[in-house]
């Protein structure tokens, strides 16, 4: 389990010939250090009296950032398992006609599955941006660049995740398929650029 892994580890297996973890594991691990580093805002602004008015919303904060660090420490390996599988794919036989239709069906399943595993992954990463914001506007003052980086790690998932659904768009013939997910596309590349700006506006030093 790459989710499992000490940093080391994971970052040697990274460094490794072995196509896996990609671009896309890291990701969904980009995204799940975003909501770590949201959930530790929201943890140094809980218990604050200073803080006290905000109390309750950054407890809300800090249980959805670890619900989304959870699933995105999941990411990595689903990445990984859906990149595998368009491998697998690729090795089937093709000796009759019947095999390389198989095949070819297989391929093309397979690669819809990895295109639509880390547009899963941008969506959950632009959707925290709203308790990134939050910690951001509301939080622990003295974390406030935690925060911000917290945004650019977001940004840096959302994008980097979209990449890898774009090259396997590229291989995919299902037309109806590539146009939909492709508007998805843009439009997550549009919104979390112009999301980053809004919040690291509101960082005040």
């Amino acid at each position: 389990m790459l989710g499992a892994m000490g940093l080391k580890e994971f970052l040697e297996k990274t460094a490794s010939s072995d196509p896996v973890p990609g671009g896309g594991s890291i990701a969904a691990m980009s995204g799940a250090t975003a909501a770590a580093l949201t959930e530790m805002v929201a943890n140094l602004t809980i218990g604050k009296k200073k803080y006290v008015e905000v109390e309750e919303e950054m407890k809300e904060v800090a249980s959805k950032a670890n619900e989304l660090r959870e699933k995105l420490i999941g990411d990595i390996d689903r990445d990984a398992a859906s990149f595998n599988k368009v491998m697998d794919a690729f090795k089937l036989p093709k000796e009759t006609d019947e095999e390389k239709a198989a095949r070819t069906e297989a391929i093309q399943a397979c690669t819809k599955e990895a295109a639509l595993v880390p547009l899963e992954v941008a969506k959950e990463a632009f959707n925290m941006m709203g308790i990134i914001e939050a910690v951001v506007e509301k939080g622990n003052s003295n974390a406030v660049t935690d925060g911000a980086v917290a945004a650019m790690m977001a940004r840096t998932a959302v994008l980097s995740a979209l990449w890898n659904v774009k090259i396997n768009l590229s291989s995919i013939k299902d037309e109806a398929f590539v146009a939909e997910v492709s508007q998805e596309v843009k439009e997550l590349e549009e919104k979390v650029q112009v999301r980053e700006k809004e919040i690291l506006s509101k960082v005040v030093l």
